[in-house]
């Protein structure tokens, strides 16, 4: 189809179920992490032990995902992954703070290789991503955003962003893993959630902005065509 076509725009979508959805998300996987870590090390907790049980929340939001939905997407397959993965490489090896907070780095790091290789598949990571943020989980919000793949302009947008942030969580890797050796733990614990977030926070904000930006020059191309048909 041509890329001057006009995309459709999204059913209409549940404001309560979008707001509750984001709420859980990000309070589960931002907002209840932080707060577990600092009550737990006030309280006399290690910082290892801290850190592991702070990252319980993520596995939560999946699984209030997957009862709400009731339905395993490719979101919460990665999701699952990275936190069975994240488990795993904190048990194996030194149990130290400093070790944890590398090993930490280097599953962000295989984040931004996840990324980049999905490149090669029929559709890229963002566009999974992308559909759990973009609609309210319902049937028909997720037939139209499967539905966008037949724009051009739409399959670039997910391939850019894909790039985009598979290419920034190996250089947060990368900073993350250099700064645990050069910088204290005490330190280190304060600048790696700044990190992690801040990376985070710039990313959302540039694809929002992407995003944006894409559907209004699609709407542009696809008014210049119809104006353009019309006048031959």
């Amino acid at each position: 189809m041509s890329a001057t076509t006009a995309q459709p725009g999204p059913p209409a979508r549940s404001g309560a179920a979008t707001a509750i959805g984001w709420v859980l998300t990000i309070g589960l996987n931002v907002v209840a992490p932080i707060l577990t870590y600092n009550a737990l090390v006030e309280r006399g907790w290690s910082e290892f032990g801290a850190l592991l049980v702070s990252g319980a929340w993520p596995v939560l939001d999946t699984v209030v995902h997957l009862v709400w939905h009731r339905k395993l997407d490719e979101f919460a397959i990665v999701t699952i992954f990275f936190l069975v993965l994240t488990a795993a490489v904190s048990l194996v090896g030194t149990h130290t703070t400093r070790a944890l907070l590398v090993k930490d780095s280097a599953v962000t790091g295989l984040f931004g290789v996840l990324c980049l290789a999905t490149l090669l598949a029929p559709r890229p990571l963002m566009f999974y991503f992308g559909r759990r943020f973009s609609t309210d989980g319902t049937p028909e919000s997720h037939a139209w955003w499967n539905g966008l793949w037949q724009f051009e302009g739409f399959r670039v947008v997910m391939r850019t962003m894909t790039i985009v942030w598979g290419v920034a969580y190996l250089i947060e890797a990368a900073a993350r893993v250099v700064l645990s050796y050069l910088l204290s733990v005490d330190a280190m614990v304060v600048v790696n959630p700044v990190l992690v977030y801040g990376t985070l926070g710039l990313l959302v904000l540039w694809t929002i902005r992407t995003a944006k930006r894409s559907r209004a020059e699609g709407a542009a191309r696809a008014a210049a065509a119809a104006e353009a048909a019309a006048g031959a």
